[in-house]
């Protein structure tokens, strides 16, 4: 028997792009004979209330409650008349269905303009006279802003772009106050999410109702789904999961919860998932429920038979698209920042690389749950097929690979597979900036389209890099970003301020490191977090290792995984909040790298201790022959050289020369060789080629050259003519 599942996203994720666990869901059960569709309710919420109806809805809303409202808002009220004229091109604009809008929505007379106008940037400095179109996507972008700071005024405090109640459900040990709010009357904005949740029930008449919630903004709708969905459609079966429910709810207790879904699943959901179909069409037993909780006599209860293991990440299947509104989604710039905009801007393609992290040892993080302990990979002519179908669904060649931190052997061998394929895409991945992401390396990656990557430099502290287990220095973290960043690729740093044991002095010098980080150009992004332990991390399970006390959680029998800690021999880590961000925002903008780290403080901080060219000199160490790169191969990703072999006169003695010469597509260039030497490397080049499944190792290059030559190959490797192929671009990796 076939079921019918729809997978509903609830508001909100991203407005960009469509967030991945219902695609990857969608294609692992179609492989498994299921007619299953898919609804991202958040962007089609967006854009119902962005329209000339939805204005005209908010608007009349809004006026009714006119004398509680904020002057921003009364100021937004009188210009009625010109958001309800300039919404369609907008929105048309960001659709980028009519990018002509551009020079118009550029004009000052245009767009209404409320309180999110009022301390632009430099918008010359930031986008020069051609910029145009990113200009006009950047002030499309505060008029929708605009807007959200009117409905969390006028209808509801809730409401926010990548999240809803986003506080009820960060807050939510206790089910009770949720369950308070949800019980509720609806407002104008839930009205209409309820209104399309129906649309897709009454089209599609699923038999289950699959909600994923990522994050705490989530929770709030998801519910409200559930609630309407069991009010309306009692025969509907729905089941709950997703990254929110794997931290939080692994304690879960009351059975509130269970008024507004019927399945509750832990971690992937692929065998819960087919499990509970199965029981629902009478093939299982309730026994035979893996990872999941049900409420059974007013109790919860997890059922979890072991006898069946999960998917291998080989046997997940492939995302898919269909069905959802790709060309829906909006491109917005919220921040003048290169990297920054990667998360608001382009409609990207979801893929993860491999299950889990390769590292899983960091002691801030989750380690001890399956999505970051179990490492699973995928071979890569596997993931490229996979590129290629998506690519084929989308029309969207842009990918965001997921991972939780991408294996430098694996992005390294999906970059040849790429190549070798002549697939063009354009990628970006969070990673480790570990000695493996070498000079070669990023530039292989950038060659088979990685434009981006982000990764965590933390605490920018040795010593509390080690503590943390993070297994990186800050030496060898600024080398990795050197490599990016000199390959062309952007990067975006994580930091993190606050973990136990930190000092003043350690926080103070941390952001003198990150200064010099971006003053050498090392990154282009960064953002800071204070340090919050959880409920699953080696610091929330041995707290006295890291010389700090957690406090007791209130009692629930709902969400639990934020811990209140305190830290015993730290600082006052809040204070220092304000001047680690006012930083990084200026360094972000090429703003304030010159200046001294006292002066981003409102109070005394301790005299920076560390050099202020401390990157400097790690960055230009240079790197010692490392014995291992001997098994790495030999690789040339530009055309083969033409090879000539000509008479001349050399210092007026009679002999010989050849030459060797390249068209790259970025210059002609040759290189004078002995004939000997010549002829060798010619007949090498075809080894060195991306085409080879078998590239010539570094070693066999050198048994091959110590047969031909009497010289050894660490005189070739000093040589003139192998100084210049490495310089154009011969790489070992």
């Amino acid at each position: 028997m076939i079921q019918k599942i729809l997978l509903i996203t609830p508001p909100f994720t991203q407005l960009n792009t469509p967030y991945p666990a219902s695609t990857y869901l969608k294609g692992f059960l179609k492989l498994h004979g299921h007619d299953v569709r898919q609804a991202d309710l958040g962007i089609e919420l967006i854009n119902d209330i962005f329209s000339q109806d939805g204005f005209l809805r908010l608007f009349s809303f809004a006026k009714k409650n006119r004398s509680k409202l904020s002057q921003n808002s009364v100021r937004i009220l009188h210009n009625e008349a010109n958001y309800l004229q300039t919404v369609e091109p907008v929105m048309n604009f960001l659709h980028y269905r009519d990018n002509t809008l551009a020079q118009l929505l550029c004009h000052d007379a245009f767009l209404p303009r409320a309180s999110r106008f009022d301390q632009m940037p430099d918008l010359e400095w930031a986008f020069g006279s051609v910029g145009v179109s990113d200009k006009a996507r950047f002030l499309a972008t505060l008029y929708i802003e605009d807007i959200g700071d009117l409905i969390k005024d006028a209808v509801t405090p809730y409401f926010g772009f990548s999240r809803y109640a986003e506080k009820l459900g960060m807050a939510a040990h206790s089910f009770s106050s949720l369950d308070q709010a949800l019980r509720g009357p609806e407002n104008i904005i839930e009205a209409r999410l309820l209104d399309l949740l129906k649309s897709h029930i009454e089209h599609y008449r699923p038999q289950a109702v699959g909600l994923t919630i990522p994050f705490p903004g989530n929770l709030y709708a998801g519910l409200k789904c559930g609630h309407s969905i069991k009010k309306n459609y009692p025969d509907v079966k729905i089941i709950l999961g997703g990254g929110f429910v794997n931290t939080e709810l692994r304690e879960l207790s009351d059975p509130a919860v269970f008024n507004y879904v019927d399945f509750i699943t832990l971690d992937d959901g692929e065998r819960p998932f087919l499990s509970i179909l199965a029981y629902l069409r009478g093939e299982k037993n309730l026994k035979n429920l893996v990872r999941t909780y049900v409420r059974i006599e007013d109790a919860v209860h997890f059922i979890n038979d072991k006898q069946e293991e999960d998917f291998p990440h080989t046997g997940t299947g492939c995302p898919d698209y269909s069905d959802l509104p790709l060309d829906r989604y909006l491109s917005l710039i919220d921040l003048a920042n290169p990297m920054h905009r990667l998360w608001s801007d382009g409609c990207w393609n979801k893929l993860i690389i491999a299950h889990g992290c390769y590292w899983h040892k960091c002691s801030f993080c989750d380690t001890s749950l399956d999505y970051i302990n179990r490492f699973d990979g995928a071979p890569p002519a596997l993931l490229a097929d996979r590129i290629e179908h998506m690519i084929s669904q989308t029309g969207q060649t842009g990918f965001h690979f997921v991972d939780e931190a991408a294996p430098p052997g694996a992005l390294k061998d999906l970059a040849l597979e790429l190549l070798r394929r002549k697939i063009k895409i354009s990628w970006w991945a969070n990673v480790r900036f570990e000695t493996a992401f070498t000079e070669d390396l990023c530039r292989l990656l950038a060659a088979s389209g990685c434009i981006a990557a982000t990764g965590g430099l933390e605490a920018a502290s040795d010593r509390l890099l080690k503590l943390m287990n993070k297994g990186v220095t800050i030496r060898q973290a600024a080398r990795a970003c050197r490599n990016f960043s000199k390959a062309g690729i952007l990067v975006h740093t994580y930091l993190m301020y606050g973990f136990p044991t930190e000092t003043g002095q350690e926080t103070v010098d941390a952001l003198e490191i990150v200064r010099q980080f971006f003053e050498q150009g090392l990154v282009q992004s960064a953002f800071w977090h204070l340090f919050t332990a959880t409920v699953h991390s080696d610091v929330g399970k041995d707290p006295r290792k890291y010389q700090c006390r957690i406090l007791d959680l209130p009692a629930g029998g709902f969400a639990k995984n934020d811990l209140v800690h305190e830290d015993l021999t730290g600082c006052d880590h809040p204070a220092f909040a304000q001047g680690l961000n006012k930083a990084v925002y200026n360094f972000m903008h090429g703003i304030g790298t010159d200046f001294p780290i006292h002066e981003w403080f409102d109070k005394p901080v301790p005299a920076v201790s560390i050099k202020r060219n401390y990157v400097l000199h790690a960055i230009n160490e240079k790197p010692v022959f490392d014995r291992e790169l001997l098994s790495s191969r030999v690789l040339w990703l530009e055309n083969l050289p033409e090879y000539a072999r000509d008479e001349s006169v050399n210092k007026g003695k009679p002999g010989q020369k050849a030459k060797l010469v390249f068209y790259t597509k970025t210059e002609t260039f040759s290189l004078s060789v002995t004939p000997e030497l010549g002829e060798w490397l010619h007949s090498m080049f075809n080894k060195f080629s991306v085409q080879n499944l078998e590239l010539l190792s570094l070693d066999q290059l050198k048994q091959n050259y110590e047969k031909q030559f009497s010289s050894t190959f660490d005189s070739f490797l000093k040589s003139r003519e192998w100084k210049t192929l490495r310089e154009k671009g011969l790489l070992l990796v």
